[in-house]
């Protein structure tokens, strides 16, 4: 059994939106956060059971540190997008009281390895797509201060901070506002979402480490939202890391995708030495995945599919090492 650190998933949101108030849901177009969930809301509701790909129950007695994302819908303005985040933050510490036994969140890097010593599982907050940076930069340091270790820019769309790949958009005067607070606070840059022109803009703009934390090869699988080999390599070159993305349309262009989609694209990375770089990035609960990795209740079966192609050392770096050991470094700087 290996180290989990998975870099990204949806849970949060999903189990949060039952509650989410009528307004925000309206705003977000959305009546349910998961297709089916509708058909069984009290399965949607607890951390702890549910139908979702992440539940304690799923995870079992593996040492497992989830950053859990706060996912802010493009339709939101930075005003609602501030009051969604504060909707899925406080569910989620409400989850984690209820749970103490089982889980834990951690305020800064170090506290993960203490989290996980202490056979619980190690919540990290994220946020994806942080609109409401826009509003203020001081809200930067607010997210730190509630312990946000990792941050994106964008979603799919154009934001007042960047622009993901439906448009050529680039960075705002707001987003490298936000990019120079979340740097000083020591929050962790994530550049999946990024369209090519805003990534090129962030590393230009910052020598952070930066990391992608749910995004593949676009040399394996086209699909705009996956790392170029140059991008990988800039994020390789700088220490940061690149969580494996389980979605099968960024595995493979047309169908359900398998392990041997799954391991070409950790070939593809070991090629270009990204064996230090390597990390899960699941988007559980934000995508549909291939039957090997269907919840999180797979994982030790995954692990030793992972381990007889790649063996012991690769498929520890992979599962959580190389995570575990980048964010034992960011330490938020408001602490």
């Amino acid at each position: 059994m290996y180290t989990v650190f998975d870099l990204h998933c949806d849970t949060a949101d999903r189990l949060a939106w039952q509650s989410l108030p009528s307004d925000l849901k309206t705003a977000s177009g959305m009546d349910f956060y998961g297709p089916g969930d509708e058909n069984a809301p009290e399965l949607c509701r607890d951390l702890k059971r549910n139908r979702c790909h992440i539940s304690l129950e799923g995870i079992g007695d593996t040492p497992w540190a989830q950053c859990f994302a706060c996912f802010i819908p493009d339709e939101l303005s930075a005003s609602q997008s501030l009051a969604f985040f504060e909707h899925v933050e406080s569910y989620l510490d409400n989850q984690v009281a209820i749970n103490s036994d089982r889980i834990g969140i951690a305020a800064g890097g170090r506290d993960i390895a203490t989290i996980l010593e202490s056979k619980r599982v190690a919540a990290v907050r994220t946020i994806e797509n942080a609109r409401f940076f826009a509003l203020d930069p001081a809200y930067v340091d607010e997210a730190s201060r509630r312990g946000v270790l990792m941050a994106s820019l964008s979603w799919n769309a154009a934001g007042p901070l960047a622009s993901g790949h439906d448009t050529a958009d680039g960075v705002t005067a707001a987003g490298f506002a936000a990019l120079r607070r979340m740097e000083a606070a020591g929050i962790a840059i994530d550049v999946s979402h990024l369209n090519d022109r805003c990534f090129g803009e962030v590393a230009a703009a910052t020598d952070a480490p930066l990391v992608a934390s749910h995004s593949n090869s676009r040399t394996v699988c086209s699909a705009p939202r996956n790392l170029t080999d140059a991008q990988f390599d800039c994020i390789r070159e700088r220490g940061g890391l690149v969580g494996l993305n389980f979605y099968n349309g960024f595995l493979r262009e047309e169908g359900e995708a398998d392990f041997d989609d799954i391991s070409r694209h950790i070939d593809r990375w070991l090629e270009r030495g990204g064996e230090d770089v390597l990390a899960l990035g699941s988007d559980f609960d934000g995508c549909d995945t291939p039957r090997c990795i269907a919840t999180a209740a797979d994982m030790s079966a995954f692990q030793n599919l992972l381990r007889a192609r790649f063996g012991e050392t690769i498929t520890a770096k992979l599962c959580g090492l190389n995570a575990l050991r980048f964010f034992s470094r960011r330490i938020p700087a408001t602490l």
